[in-house]
């Protein structure tokens, strides 16, 4: 009988690891492979083919629609993934577009979880015109798409489909430094007149929000290294303005500006980044947004190359680094990466901005302000953490410390929690002192049908964030998100279901400052195509007033065909006139505002954007403050764009922008000029690769000012926008040197 006990157990493990899948091995190949060698069927040397795809959409677990087959392999230098993909070629979906500029194309993936912490991945992208699209992605944060590395893609059309190679070099990842390597790994295919996206291993919805959790391991057996390279971007800009300024007149300036970015690998997993001078230009203008009337600060993205990359490692469930706070820096450094369950980041910079900012005979004129953030994260269990992040914003006497404690745990197959606490102090240059605590804390479940989140927000009075984007403080808000999904199998309708949002914002003194309820219906088809309506009744205190809200949405978006793409919001309502004109309170109106963009693709290499959004708030006799005031708009807003951009080749383009902002108030209802700008921005392109570019670039800005230095106010607004205000040409040239 004892015998029995232990034969019996023994049994059962031997029949368990019999039976226990092998971990997929990608074989070391003499020879790479080429493009060719996939067109043609030529027999290669050894890899690893993957061919089991199944849909996380449209239907849950069903077979890829179209055969998709995927071939890996590796040499000393390269990770190599070889793709034939069948299907139609009159219907696939590309276009020979801008580097990144692909989500609408069908297109394949490899994402590599390198340190398989079941967390962080890093994406490949790339379309069947050989098109690159690379980013990470962090289960709980969502994609990070700021960064870019080297790596080489082949594509080419067949009669049956499209056949891509991509080259991954080992020096372009970071991972640790072992005599084998396990990495997360999922390959995945994007068919999107199906709003299809395929993968191995079969990745679920309902599991979410494990994404990167969700990856097969797949083994390298011999000793790759990612290796300690050297990086240099050497770069020079030279531009020459003519620009309006509001006190002295017009002015024409020449500038010639250069520097160099260079980056070392430390321990294989870290990065440095030293910039003297560094290259903080953006070439690439913002979207469009509207400004007026809008009582907390509009958010624009980051474009400057060197805060975009790696931005995601400095991010928290409260935004305590908003890198654009960081408006004229001249040195910069940054140090992040890897170890173990550890990561780490560093930055710091100068910021010219407020010593221009203060009067001529400040003391602080001409100063710099100094700029430091910190973050450290430490994982543990399956993908969790916990993490610290500490801000530092100096200018003379003057400062802002920032430090929080954050995590990230998971309580189940779909539950999380996310929690933050934080403090900070700050002393203005006249002495006064603030300080005070933030906490966060948000759970949330995800799945295929069923999602829910319920988050808790409070920021003190004195709670400031001088390099973050904390919109407001004294607050005490709870908001809960609960959304159902339906997902029909084998129908033309994708997902269909109701949602709700709920919010109630309280003050320290315990009265309610906001509070709103939206249900909403969402539908989703094929071909990209979604609907939703919504339906908001909201209360909102401001300067003491007590204003009842309510606002009714639609919004419409389609890509049916591949040449064109759809989108349209309208939605009406009551709002708040927030800027009333002089000797008048806050007051409630109606409001109006709606989107429209177009976007048009001719033939593969061409494409036009067309965007129009539209803003207005009405005054009614029922709730002016004098009943005396004359009805009708408070203002209009209209905002246009056009673009255009021609696809040379991958690496050569052409784009042209023009824009108009026009603003028409009633000056007697709303505290607003009466303004309208012209802009024509035209950018010449030639980019190899990231860090290798050429850009030439032209815009002009015209606005309805005239400058008279015999008045006072000097500028003066006119009828027309016939007065250039900012002018320039530039020429900025970049050279990635890798040893």
């Amino acid at each position: 009988m004892r015998r029995f006990f232990r034969v019996v157990p023994f049994l059962c493990f031997a029949a368990f690891a019999q039976s226990a899948p092998e971990t997929p091995r990608i074989p070391r190949v003499t020879r790479a492979p080429k493009l060719a060698d996939f067109v043609n069927g030529a027999a290669r040397e050894a890899e690893l083919a993957i061919g089991d795809f199944r849909q996380m959409d449209p239907t849950n677990g069903a077979p890829v629609s179209q055969p998709t087959t995927a071939y890996l392999s590796f040499d000393a230098r390269n990770l190599y993934v070889g793709w034939i993909c069948k299907d139609d070629p009159a219907k696939v979906r590309a276009r020979i577009a801008k580097r990144k500029d692909i989500e609408s194309d069908d297109r394949v993936t490899i994402n590599i979880d390198t340190f398989h912490d079941h967390k962080h991945a890093y994406w490949f992208d790339v379309n069947p015109y050989a098109i690159q699209f690379d980013g990470i992605t962090t289960d709980g944060q969502g994609d990070d798409r700021s960064f870019e590395t080297l790596w080489y893609t082949e594509a080419q059309f067949t009669a049956d489909g499209y056949v891509v190679l991509e080259t991954i070099p080992f020096r372009s990842l970071r991972f640790p430094n072992a005599p084998k390597q396990v990495w997360g790994v999922m390959l995945g295919r994007f068919i999107n007149r199906n709003n299809e996206f395929s993968m191995w291993p079969f990745v679920s919805r309902s599991r979410f929000p494990q994404f990167v959790g969700q990856f097969a391991g797949v083994e390298i057996a011999e000793d790759i290294s990612p290796g300690r390279n050297l990086q240099f971007i050497p770069y020079g800009l030279f531009s020459n303005s003519h620009y309006l300024d509001p006190a002295t007149g017009f002015k024409t300036g020449t500038e010639a500006r250069g520097g160099l970015d260079a980056r070392m690998v430390l321990k294989d997993a870290f990065t440095l980044d030293l910039a003297l001078n560094p290259d903080f230009s953006q070439v690439e203008s913002d979207e469009p947004q509207v400004t007026v009337n809008q009582r907390y600060e509009v958010f624009f993205p980051e474009k400057r190359p060197f805060f975009m990359e790696k931005a995601s490692l400095f991010n928290t469930p409260e935004q305590l680094f908003f890198s654009r706070r960081i408006v004229d820096p001249q040195f910069g450094a940054r140090l992040t990466g890897t170890m173990g369950r550890w990561s780490l980041g560093f930055l710091g910079a100068d910021d010219r901005a407020p010593g221009k900012l203060v009067a001529g005979d400040d003391s602080m004129r001409g100063a710099r302000a100094v700029d430091g953030v910190f973050r450290v994260e430490r994982e543990f269990g399956r993908q969790s953490h916990i993490g610290t992040l500490v801000t530092s914003n100096n200018f003379g006497s003057s400062f802002n410390q920032v430090a929080s404690l954050d995590t990230r745990i998971e309580l189940g197959r779909n539950w999380t929690w996310l929690a933050q606490a934080s403090t900070s102090e700050t002393r203005l240059r006249g002495g006064a002192r603030f300080a005070g605590p933030g906490y966060y804390s948000s759970i949330r479940k995800g799945g295929l049908h069923f999602q829910f989140a319920s988050t808790y927000t409070d920021r003190s009075p004195g709670f400031r964030s001088e390099l973050g984007y904390i919109p407001r403080v004294d607050i005490r808000e709870w908001k809960h998100d609960v959304s159902y999904r339906w997902r029909p199998k084998k129908s033309f309708l994708v997902s269909f279901g109701p949602g709700v949002t709920e919010l109630v914002n309280w003050n320290r003194q315990g009265q309610v400052q906001d509070w709103s309820v939206q249900p909403n219906f969402n539908l989703e088809l094929r071909r990209l195509t979604t609907l939703q309506i919504s339906r908001t009744e909201s209360f909102e205190l401001f300067q003491n007033a007590g204003f009842r809200k309510n606002r009714s949405e639609l919004t419409f978006s389609t890509e049916w065909y591949r040449w064109l793409a759809l989108t349209a919001d309208y939605n009406w309502g009551k709002g708040v006139n927030y800027y009333p004109g002089h000797g008048l309170v806050p007051f409630l109106a109606r409001s109006r505002s709606g989107s429209l963009g177009l976007t048009l693709r001719p033939q593969p290499r061409l494409r036009f954007d067309e965007s129009y959004i539209y803003s207005r708030l009405g005054a009614t006799r029922e709730w002016l403050p004098d009943p005396v005031l004359a009805t009708g708009a408070i203002f209009n807003n209209h905002i246009l764009r056009s673009k255009v951009n021609y696809q040379f080749s991958r690496e050569f383009s052409l784009r042209a922008i023009f824009d108009y902002n026009g603003v028409l108030p009633n000056a007697t209802l709303v505290s607003l000029d009466k303004s309208k700008r012209f802009g024509a921005d035209v950018l010449l392109t030639y980019l190899l690769h990231p860090g290798t570019a050429l850009y030439i670039g032209y815009s002009n800005v015209r606005e309805n000012l005239a400058f008279d230095p015999l008045l006072s106010p000097a500028l003066r607004r006119t009828a027309f926008p016939d007065t250039t205000t900012g002018r320039q040409v530039f020429i900025k040239l970049s050279y990635l040197l890798r040893y």
